[in-house]
């Protein structure tokens, strides 16, 4: 059976999906309070993998949370933490439990964590991990053949930044994921819709990928600074901070921003990835300005 989100984008339907963050300790309802919150809102939730390099909950254990309380999740896997063996178990595992939309990432470096001094494994990037995810999909063993109880089919995506400093280096990188065996690609933060629409024309239409296109909730000119400086990639605007920062109140001038970016990203693109952390209750309130007001399920 397909996913929401895979019915979605084999649809062409506009599609929806929001970020929740597994707590750093071992009680979920907080996070499930906020994907209730969500609920009929998305096609699917994110749940973050070590993003950051910060410890949090297993985000495969998050997942199972979410869906045994009626919520779809995109589990995140980052390669960073694991060695090719655990990978394959994490998938393996994660199948069996009934999760099945997948983004595959390399991970955060150590360095921008709590924990520099930890060591990654690294064994795989994110290109290797969805050929590995595709060689599950038609049944493959890593080691004796094929797989005793049959293929797996786990619905698998790639991220990628529009905002790379290296074109053609991010259009390389985009072809080998596609090649591998992406689905989709979800986008890091998107500040500039003039430079989603030439991610869109000039690499993942070609690639004939559908993109979910990240919208960010920012909530102060302080924060988007801090943003700025401690989270890799991140390039937001002067424009946008200094409009924070005039406004008579910075939390709902985010929402606006964010709303607007979310009407215009989605006539460039397939879809929206609405990213508010700490703040997700404010989603509903973000897709209500921008005309997405019915129910999805």
């Amino acid at each position: 059976m397909m996913t929401a989100l895979q019915r979605a984008i084999e649809a062409g339907e506009q599609v929806f999906t929001a970020e929740v963050m597994p707590p750093r300790g071992a009680d979920p309802s907080h996070m499930l309070s906020m994907a209730a919150h969500l609920s009929g809102r998305v096609h699917a939730l994110n749940v973050t993998d070590g993003s950051r390099a910060v410890m949090r909950m297993s985000s495969l254990a998050a997942c199972r949370l979410l869906l045994d309380a009626g919520t779809e999740p995109v589990w995140q896997l980052a390669c960073r933490d694991r060695n090719r063996i655990a990978l394959q178990a994490d998938l393996l595992g994660a199948h069996a439990l009934g999760i099945r939309n997948l983004l595959c990432l390399t991970g955060d470096p150590m360095r921008a964590g709590d924990q520099p001094e930890v060591r990654p494994v690294n064994e795989l990037e994110s290109v290797q991990l969805i050929r590995q995810v595709a060689a599950l999909n038609q049944g493959e063993d890593p080691v004796k053949g094929s797989l005793p109880d049959g293929a797996t089919s786990l619905f698998v995506g790639c991220a990628a930044d529009p905002h790379s400093r290296s074109w053609s280096g991010l259009q390389r990188r985009l072809q080998r994921k596609a090649a591998a065996g992406a689905r989709f690609v979800q986008t890091q933060m998107v500040m500039d819709p003039l430079v989603l629409e030439r991610f869109q024309h000039e690499l993942a239409g070609p690639l004939k990928l559908p993109v979910i296109a990240g919208v960010f909730l920012l909530k102060s000119a302080k924060n988007a600074c801090f943003i700025n400086r401690v989270v890799p990639g991140a390039c937001i605007p002067n424009h946008l901070i200094e409009r924070l920062d005039r406004a008579s109140d910075a939390s709902m001038e985010g929402v606006a921003i964010a709303a607007e970016q979310v009407q215009q990203y989605l006539g460039i693109v397939r879809g929206v990835h609405l990213m508010a952390i700490r703040a997700e209750e404010r989603i509903p309130l973000i897709l209500d300005q921008a005309g997405i007001s019915s129910l999805l399920r």
